[in-house]
């Protein structure tokens, strides 16, 4: 009549082994021979450290006025030549914020009169009406003069009132670093929410003399960082000619001559010297520069910057005045168009080519080249 009684202790232990095996396993569980080992899911293929891609894209017809009338059912992008899907499109909406590097070397000083007035125009034409600002001043130093604010007024007195500095330094690598750095912080447009469109544009000789940055090292950063880079070409030889005779100020080359040879045969005058400041394979440079940050480039940075990120590098060179320049600088970034993407069907490190066609004939586009993804050994 009792021994029923004698399953209890029995199915207790039976409950307790069962909780037990419930439990995590403290290792690794070898599988039974002949069971097929579980594989992990398929990763989908985007390119890793790259969750947006944006790039402004420039339309200009067979006259080089700008277009303004595409929608985005008119534009393809491909990266290393798979389709990508448009995930925000924008005509000249998204507001700017934008980096003001300026030379500020004993260099530059029978320019920066110039470089004072064209403040005003720096302030209405190319920050517009909601766009925000800082400035950086570059010389021996880098130095932030001015940090981002939707106040025109005091972009403009910080420019008006700008000074060169006793000394012939030039960092305009580590000013550039720095302009990334600073345009890095600010937000981007998504498929969901307006952001901003990250600008430098840099007022400065194509000099760089004294930095610890490379220039491969700043392109690829700001590829990376989704910054476009526009340059007005300052020239010294301009500045020089422009110079009272009295001025006695040292120059990086002896008086009455210039930086860079011309070809055998050609005198060296501003003109020759303008003729000079051509491109040669300015995109293969540019991928190059990109992919061995630690090798010293210094021979057209300007243009390269342009080049690397979209932009556009305007010399001063004969007739086209500072203020000519910024102000077609500024009615570009008006006039222009903005493309984000995902990266998706690639997961490659390396150099991505970004290649943006519109499905019109007969016009012009400009849009940055691509970007640089490191390795375990970059």
């Amino acid at each position: 009549m009792h021994k029923p009684l004698l399953l209890f202790p029995l199915l207790a232990v039976l409950v307790g082994a069962c909780l037990l095996s419930a439990q995590s396993p403290t290792g690794p569980i070898a599988p039974k021979p002949g069971a097929p080992i579980q594989q992990a899911p398929p990763q989908s293929k985007i390119v890793a450290g790259v969750t947006l891609v944006h790039t402004p894209v420039t339309v200009k017809d067979g006259r080089g006025q700008l277009v303004d009338t595409l929608d985005a059912k008119d534009f393809q992008v491909t990266d290393n030549g798979v389709p990508q899907q448009i995930a925000h499109f924008d005509l000249g909406g998204d507001p700017l914020s934008i980096v003001f590097l300026v030379e500020t070397s004993t260099r530059i000083t029978p320019l920066l009169p110039q470089i004072q007035k064209a403040g005003i125009v720096l302030g209405e034409t190319v920050m517009g009406s909601d766009g925000e600002a800082a400035v950086v001043g570059f010389n021996d130093a880098v130095d932030k003069l001015q940090d981002f604010t939707t106040n025109r007024d005091a972009v403009e007195k910080t420019l008006t009132k700008l000074n060169t500095v006793g000394t012939q330094g030039s960092k305009l690598f580590d000013a550039m670093a720095l302009g990334v750095e600073m345009l890095s912080g600010r937000p981007l447009p998504t498929a969901d929410a307006p952001g901003r469109r990250r600008v430098m544009l840099i007022l400065s000789e194509a000099t760089d003399v004294g930095s610890e940055t490379k220039l491969g090292a700043v392109l690829r950063r700001a590829q990376l960082s989704n910054v476009t880079i526009y340059s007005v070409g300052l020239s010294t030889t301009m500045a020089e000619l422009k110079a009272p005779p009295k001025d006695t100020t040292p120059h990086v080359t002896p008086p009455g001559t210039f930086g860079r040879p011309s070809p055998p045969g050609v005198p060296q005058t501003p003109d020759t010297q303008a003729a000079q400041y051509g491109t040669g394979n300015l995109m293969e440079l540019m991928v190059w520069a990109v992919k061995h940050v630690k090798d010293k480039i210094t021979d057209h940075a300007l243009e390269l910057a342009a080049t690397a990120t979209g932009g556009e590098h305007v010399p001063t060179f004969k007739n086209h005045s500072i203020e000519n320049a910024i102000d077609e600088i500024g009615g570009e970034l008006h006039s222009q168009y903005s493309l984000s993407y995902i990266p998706s069907g690639t997961n490659e490190t390396g150099y991505h080519e970004i290649k943006v066609t519109v499905k019109k004939e007969g016009l012009k586009v400009r849009a940055r080249p691509g970007y640089y993804i490191a390795g375990p050994e970059s």
